[in-house]
């Protein structure tokens, strides 16, 4: 079964509600090492069950336009003498996708949510 072009897998959901939380405390730019860690914290740990899937789900949201992604400066590396890192942060659409995401999740969660009411028949 194929996915929606703008539904969120749960760690899709996951990784953006995170990096909203990372926003809101004045972390606008987040390695994928950083994230991993907040998300065993905070949450399924499951999700991060085989090597590259938070990659694969970063590079995903990337291309969905949802987070925007850059190389670290190479003098910061330099200063802490180790390699350069992937760097990523929200666009504005990421949002409101998790909106988006959050409200079908409940939808689908409610038994006949997604039919109409017999009173507005």
């Amino acid at each position: 079964m194929r996915r929606k072009p703008d539904e969120l897998l749960p760690l899709e959901l996951e990784i953006l509600e995170t990096a909203l939380v990372l926003e809101r405390r004045g972390v606008t730019h987040f390695h994928g090492y950083s994230l991993a860690k907040l998300l065993q914290e905070r949450g399924d740990r499951r999700l991060l069950t085989a090597h590259g899937t938070l990659y694969r789900a970063l590079h995903r949201l990337e291309s969905a336009g949802l987070i925007e992604a850059s190389w670290e400066d190479h003098h910061v590396a330099e200063s802490e003498n180790r390699p350069r890192r992937r760097m990523y942060r929200l666009r504005g659409a990421a949002e409101p996708a998790v909106r988006r995401a959050r409200a079908m999740k409940r939808a689908q969660s409610k038994p006949g949510a997604l039919l109409p009411d017999l009173e507005s028949l």
